[in-house]
């Protein structure tokens, strides 16, 4: 019996020593280039662009996952970077935000609390990760809530960001955006 573990131990532990991480696309050099809304909103006033919100928490799981694996894959991230002012920004920061002429302020809640800037951005539909978009007027185009796969978040990013929203309507874009890539 003990001739058995010990080949079994022995078995593993070579086996161990050849494993090598599987490479995945999600694993890249390149990443979305967040800012602070402060900072966006500085290069905003110099040079109009879209802004695209990352609503997060600290203790949101599938945030963290979408940051690997869908944020981290390089054209997801290469376009971001590209087409909008990326904003990474923590539903439950405490620190005050002046936008559009008005201060948000952090509401606190039991042990936890909400910036109002998040609960502004998503109509007071709170759902973490949420993804915001907004145009070159700081308007609300759409918050997307939930965690979004790289396939998900492609079209979604080439609606927004090719400005196809302003003349075609999202049913009719996915049917195209899947014929192009088919």
């Amino acid at each position: 019996m003990i001739n058995i573990r010990t080949a079994l131990g022995l078995a593993f532990i070579v086996l161990l020593g050849s494993w090598k991480p599987i490479e995945n696309n999600y694993v890249t050099k390149s990443s979305v280039e967040w800012l602070t809304i402060e900072e966006a909103l500085e290069l905003h006033s110099g040079e109009p662009r879209k802004l695209l919100v990352d609503l997060y928490t600290n203790w949101c799981g599938w945030c963290k996952v979408m940051d690997r694996e869908t944020y981290g894959q390089a054209d997801i991230a290469e376009y971001i970077n590209k087409n909008f002012y990326p904003v990474k920004f923590n539903a439950e920061q405490k620190a005050s935000v002046s936008f559009r002429g008005h201060t948000f302020n952090y509401v606190s809640q039991g042990r936890r609390g909400v910036h109002e800037l998040a609960a502004a951005l998503t109509s007071n539909r709170l759902s973490y990760p949420t993804t915001v978009f907004l145009d070159e007027e700081l308007r609300i185009l759409q918050p997307i809530p939930g965690y979004l796969r790289p396939e998900q978040m492609d079209p979604i990013l080439k609606y927004f960001g090719d400005n196809h929203f302003k003349t075609t309507q999202w049913v009719e874009f996915t049917a195209q955006y899947q014929a192009d890539i088919e």
